[in-house]
């Protein structure tokens, strides 16, 4: 059973930081591309970061760059999101999406249920 699971989410200051987490199972997380996505209510959802699966190649949405880091465990099965100099706009439900395009059968596409993150002082 494929399972995605966020954590980290919570309540920060601006200016403050936080790290997300997206721990996996019931896939060979080393074969997919991780993203991560936000999403505000009524708003579409928009790609804040992205780390390939073979060589880790990396993007930042524009909103991101400069401030936050993608990471990935493959020993661990898990995606990280390093978030720094938090802005209230950054306030959003955080998900985590694993993709591959590559995989027999696939293309897979799995989602998590989201951690969220609030930006207020």
């Amino acid at each position: 059973q494929v399972q995605l699971a966020e954590s980290g989410g919570g309540l920060v200051q601006p200016g403050g930081s936080l790290r997300l987490s997206c721990a996996t199972s019931g896939f060979t997380f080393s074969n997919y591309q991780m993203t991560w996505y936000r999403q505000e209510p009524g708003k579409e959802r928009e790609l804040v970061a992205r780390i390939g699966a073979s060589y880790g190649l990396i993007e930042y949405g524009g909103s991101a760059a400069g401030r936050f880091t993608i990471s990935r465990d493959n020993a661990k099965n898990t995606l990280y999101l390093q978030m720094s100099s938090l802005k209230p706009e950054d306030t959003a439900t955080y998900y985590c999406n694993a993709w591959c395009g590559s995989c027999f059968k696939g293309p897979y596409d799995y989602w998590g249920q989201g951690t969220q993150v609030t930006v207020s002082s």
